[in-house]
C-alpha cells in the first residue's frame, strides 16, 4: 500500500501548503489519537519541538487533535528530535511527536513519530494513521479529553542521557572545540553537556530567532564551523541539524569529517576497545546505498562486516536490529550506536568519536586517515512535478553509458529524496574530474526528462 503523506522520516512540507497546514495537523494528531487507543494505549504522548517559529502554531494543532481524541499531552518545548525518543522511553509514553523538518530552511516544517519503544514508527501502524485521515474529526464526551502539561524538567534528563553514553572515567579534559547548534533544537542542551563533560567550547549557532535554523549553519552548511575552528585554534568542530539528529564534524586543520568517517572511527574504537557494556565488538556495521566505497573497502581490510541499506535511519536501523550488530549510519551524519540509544542522536555520536579521540590519544585528523574516500559528486535535480527516473528511458541509457565509462571503478545512484522534491544523482569513482563531469551530464539529462515528462 502506497503512502501518500508519510515519507522516509514523517510528513514534511512547506508551511502553509497541505499537508504541513493547522487544519491537516489536527487532523493528524485526531488520527494518530484514534490509533493510539485501537491499539489499548495508555493514552499518553510527548510532543517536542525545534526552534522555527511554526513550531507553535503546530503544537496547538496536534493538542488539540489528540485532546479531540481522549488523549493527554507532555509538552518537552524545544528538544532535539533524539531526545524526543528518549523521553517517550523513559516516561512511558505510548507515542513521542516531533515538530520539525530537521536540516530544511525555516519555511518548511513536519511531523515524525516515535513509537514506545523510542524507535521510528513501522509502516503499517504509518499506513493506518492515513486510513483515519479519511474520516472526520469527532471529539469524545467532555469529560474524556485530554490534557496538557509541561515537562519542565525535561532538558537535565536528556543532558544527563547523554552524558551517560561515554564511561563514567573519561573526561574530555579541557579539549577546545567549536560547537555549531544550527540555531536550532541543540541550542541550550548541547553546550551543557560538553562543558560538564570538561570540553572547553566555543558555542556558535545559539541564538535561534524562529527564522534562522539551519541558515548558513549547522551540519548541512559547515564553512562557518571550519572557518571558526581554525580562528580558534582548537582541536575540533562539532555541527549538528536543527534538529539534532545528525551530526558532522571537523578536525584541527578545519577538513570537514562527514558521517561515513565518523561511522568508521566509532566502529574502530569499539573493535579495539569492545563496546561501553565490555566485551569485545564482533558486529558488523549497516550503511546506506550512499555510504562511500571507501568506506566498504575500509571495513573490508578491517575485518569488519558491512551491509547496505535504503537510504533512511529507519531502514539502517531495521537492517541493524535484523543482523544483531550496534552500529549504523549514513554519509549526511545520522549514525545510530545501538548500544547506547535507539535512533540517530548527533550528541551521542559526537561523543562517541571524542571518546575513540581520548581512548587513542590521536587526533581526529589522525583517525580518519584510515578510510580513504573515493571521490564522490552529488547533484539535486529539483522537481516540479512526480518524476521517476526509472521511468524514463532515456535516463535508463545514460546511467548505462556512465557506467560503462566508469569501467567497474565507481558507481551511479539515482533516488528521489524522502524528504525534498528532489531527485538525488550520484557518481563515484576513483578520477575525481570524470566524477564530476559525469555527474553534471547526468543530472542534466535527468532535469530534461524530468520538464516534459508527463
Amino acid at each position: 500500500m502506497v503512502k501518500r503523506y508519510f515519507g522516509t522520516d514523517g510528513i514534511r512540507g512547506k508551511v502553509g501548503e497541505r499537508p504541513i497546514t493547522p487544519e491537516f495537523v489536527l487532523h493528524l494528531g485526531w488520527a494518530v489519537g484514534h490509533v493510539l487507543a485501537s491499539h489499548g494505549g495508555r493514552g499518553k504522548v510527548v510532543i517536542g519541538k525545534d526552534t522555527r517559529i511554526s513550531g507553535y502554531m503546530f503544537e496547538s494543532a496536534l493538542q488539540a487533535g489528540l485532546s479531540a481524541a481522549g488523549v493527554d499531552i507532555r509538552l518537552l518545548g524545544p528538544m532535539p528530535t533524539p531526545g524526543i525518543a528518549y523521553l517517550t522511553r523513559t516516561m512511558r509514553a505510548d507515542a513521542g511527536i516531533v515538530i520539525s523538518a530537521s536540516h530544511n530552511p525555516y519555511f518548511d516544517n513536519g511531523i515524525k513519530f516515535f513509537s514506545p519503544l523510542g524507535t521510528k514508527l513501522p509502516d503499517e501502524t504509518e499506513q493506518e494513521i492515513e486510513s483515519y485521515l479519511d474520516h472526520p474529526v469527532t471529539c469524545v464526551e467532555s469529560a474524556q479529553l485530554g490534557k496538557a502539561a509541561r515537562v519542565n524538567d525535561a532538558a537535565g534528563r536528556y543532558i544527563e542521557f547523554c552524558k551517560s553514553t561515554v564511561p563514567l572515567g573519561l573526561e574530555l579534559g579541557g579539549i577546545r572545540m567549536v560547537l555549531d547548534c544550527a540555531n536550532g533544537a541543540t541550542y541550550d542542551v548541547a553546550p551543557k553537556v560538553f562543558q560538564e563533560l570538561g570540553a572547553d567550547v566555543i558555542p556558535i549557532g545559539v541564538e535561534p530567532d524562529g527564522l534562522n535554523i539551519n541558515a548558513e549553519c549547522g551540519s548541512t552548511n559547515p564553512a562557518m564551523l571550519q572557518q571558526a575552528v581554525i580562528e580558534h585554534g582548537a582541536e575540533l568542530g562539532v555541527a549538528l541539524d536543527g534538529d539534532g539528529d545528525r551530526v558532522i564534524m571537523v578536525d584541527h586543520k578545519g577538513e570537514v569529517v562527514d558521517g561515513d568517517e565518523l561511522l568508521f572511527v566509532i566502529a574502530r574504537d569499539r573493535q579495539a576497545n569492545g563496546h561501553r557494556n565490555g566485551g569485545s565488538y564482533q558486529g558488523g556495521v549497516v550503511g546506506t546505498v550512499m555510504s562511500n566505497l571507501g568506506l566498504e573497502l575500509a571495513f573490508k581490510e578491517a575485518g569488519i562486516p558491512f551491509r547496505r541499506a535504503a537510504v533512511g535511519d529507519r531502514y539502517v536501523a531495521e537492517m541493524m536490529a535484523q543482523e544483531g550488530w550496534i552500529l549504523g549510519g549514513e554519509s549526511s551524519g545520522h549514525i545510530i550506536c545501538r548500544d547506547c540509544t535507539t535512533t540517530g542522536d548527533g550528541i551521542v555520536s559526537a561523543l562517541q568519536v571524542m571518546a575513540a579521540m581520548v581512548n587513542s590519544g590521536q587526533t581526529l585528523h589522525t583517525l580518519k586517515r584510515g578510510m580513504t574516500k573515493f571521490p564522490q559528486t552529488m547533484i539535486n535535480v529539483r522537481l516540479e512535478k512526480r518524476f521517476s527516473p526509472d521511468d524514463s528511458e532515456h535516463v535508463r541509457n545514460a546511467v548505462r553509458d556512465v557506467e560503462a565509462q566508469l569501467a567497474g571503478r565507481g558507481r551511479v545512484l539515482l533516488r528521489a529524496s524522502g524528504t525534498e522534491p528532489v531527485i538525488r544523482v550520484m557518481v563515484e569513482g576513483d578520477d575525481a574530474p570524470q566524477v564530476e563531469k559525469l555527474a553534471k551530464q547526468l543530472a542534466g539529462i535527468v532535469a530534461q526528462a524530468a520538464a516534459v515528462a508527463d
